[in-house]
């Protein structure tokens, strides 16, 4: 397999983002302690909007760093994005952002008993390969801004 022009990582990212449903997320907690779980996502061209019990691991983490990074695909065709979050309590998102998630996603966390919070991920910077012969030029997005 040749490897992929950068305008083509961008659109393969791009599907992904709108058609994958799941991403793993890592965070950390203030101490540094690592956390890695699968969380389901909507992107809305923008930002990825996930949704986890505010007192979870990763709910905790990610009300208290504001950087997130998160995976879409395998390893052998991955994209990283290392994101801003975000926090937003259940009811400060609009209904009809919510409906879109739960939606597209199979759940829908406002009818849990359980607190949930939402986060918002904002992209800052997204890289894209499949093997090594595509590392160079693996960066779509830097500072926020498609570089391709």
């Amino acid at each position: 397999m040749t490897p992929r022009t950068p305008a083509q990582r961008r659109r393969d990212t791009e599907h992904r983002l709108a058609h994958d449903v799941d991403v793993w997320v890592a965070s950390a907690s203030a101490d540094g302690v690592p956390y890695l779980v699968p969380l389901s996502f909507d992107w809305d061209g923008e930002a990825l909007l996930l949704a986890t019990p505010a007192d979870s691991p990763t709910g905790r983490n990610l009300a208290s760093g504001r950087g997130v990074r998160v995976s879409l695909g395998h390893t052998r065709d991955v994209t990283m994005i290392e994101g801003e979050v975000d926090v937003l309590e259940m009811d400060a998102l609009p209904r009809e952002r919510g409906d879109r998630f739960a939606a597209r996603t199979g759940f829908d966390p406002r009818t849990l008993t359980t607190p949930y919070r939402w986060f918002r991920v904002t992209p800052r910077r997204v890289q894209a390969w499949r093997e090594v012969d595509e590392m160079t030029g693996r960066d779509l997005m830097r500072d926020g801004r498609w570089t391709v």
